[in-house]
């Protein structure tokens, strides 16, 4: 073995004990506080509680995972307020992320596989709402789900995306409607996030990333009074290139910086 194909094993060695770190501490986290959990999340009305746990957990997450976010805000959040909360999609670590920075409740619009998780599935579904998002009904039923949510003067965040890209050329992948459908209905803003590093941080390629900076752009909020269903593909179409252009911008400033050096 050269010293090459050495240093290579030891590096993809350290990078799985680490990932693995990720797994082995969330699920003996969720296993430990299991029992409060369950108590927390049988009232509909006890939901901000379980919220507030679930906010400090994705940060002590971050933090274990060797993540220090880094958070440029446009505009400051009204902690009385609703909100549909649409960040970009790159990593499993996103979902930590956005709890982490977040401090106005909300609720997840989730694909309906992940019940099948043991432990996380149970809490996942009572939590989240599910969709399919292949099938027209459960796509409804979610939407209906999430209206009697943000009656109750809950947030949602939906990743407009549906999905991590396949393809991890994909800056942005096309978004989907529901985001905008809800925040129009109910007249309250889109927050759009921008998530520049998870990808480089934590992708699903598995003998990848490292710790670091998640450095984030709350965007100026995009306010929807006065806009109709007919104006829903407009502010999805806002929403994207909000999101597109600044990842845009920050890939070519990184790749001048490589070029400089």
């Amino acid at each position: 073995m050269s010293i090459f194909e050495l240093m290579n094993l030891i590096k993809n060695t350290f990078i799985l004990i680490w990932r693995l770190w990720l797994y082995i501490w969330s699920i003996s986290t969720i296993i430990l506080f299991f029992p409060i959990l369950v108590v927390v999340i049988s009232k509909e009305s006890w939901y901000p509680i379980f919220y507030k746990i679930a906010h400090y957990w994705a940060k002590a997450t971050l933090f274990v995972m060797g993540f220090s976010p880094k958070i440029a805000s446009e505009e400051k959040t009204n902690p009385n307020k609703s909100y549909i909360f649409s960040p970009n999609h790159t990593s499993m670590i996103d979902v930590f992320l956005i709890l982490a920075i977040t401090k106005n409740p909300f609720v997840f619009i989730g694909k309906k596989e992940l019940v099948n998780i043991p432990i996380f599935g149970y809490l996942y579904k009572r939590t989240c709402i599910l969709v399919d998002r292949e099938d027209e009904k459960s796509r409804s039923l979610a939407f209906i789900e999430a209206q009697k949510r943000l009656k109750k003067g809950l947030s949602i965040c939906i990743f407009p995306e549906g999905k991590v890209p396949d393809d991890e050329s994909i800056i942005l992948d096309e978004f989907r409607s529901g985001a905008f459908r809800l925040a129009i209905e109910f007249q309250i803003p889109i927050v759009p996030h921008t998530f520049y590093d998870c990808k480089k941080r934590f992708s699903y390629t598995f003998f990848s990333g490292s710790p670091g900076p998640l450095r984030v752009k709350v965007h100026e909020h995009l306010q929807t009074e006065g806009l109709t269903l007919a104006d829903k593909n407009f502010l999805k179409n806002k929403t994207y290139h909000i999101i597109y252009e600044d990842l845009i911008t920050d890939l070519a400033k990184v790749q001048l910086l490589r070029v400089e050096k």
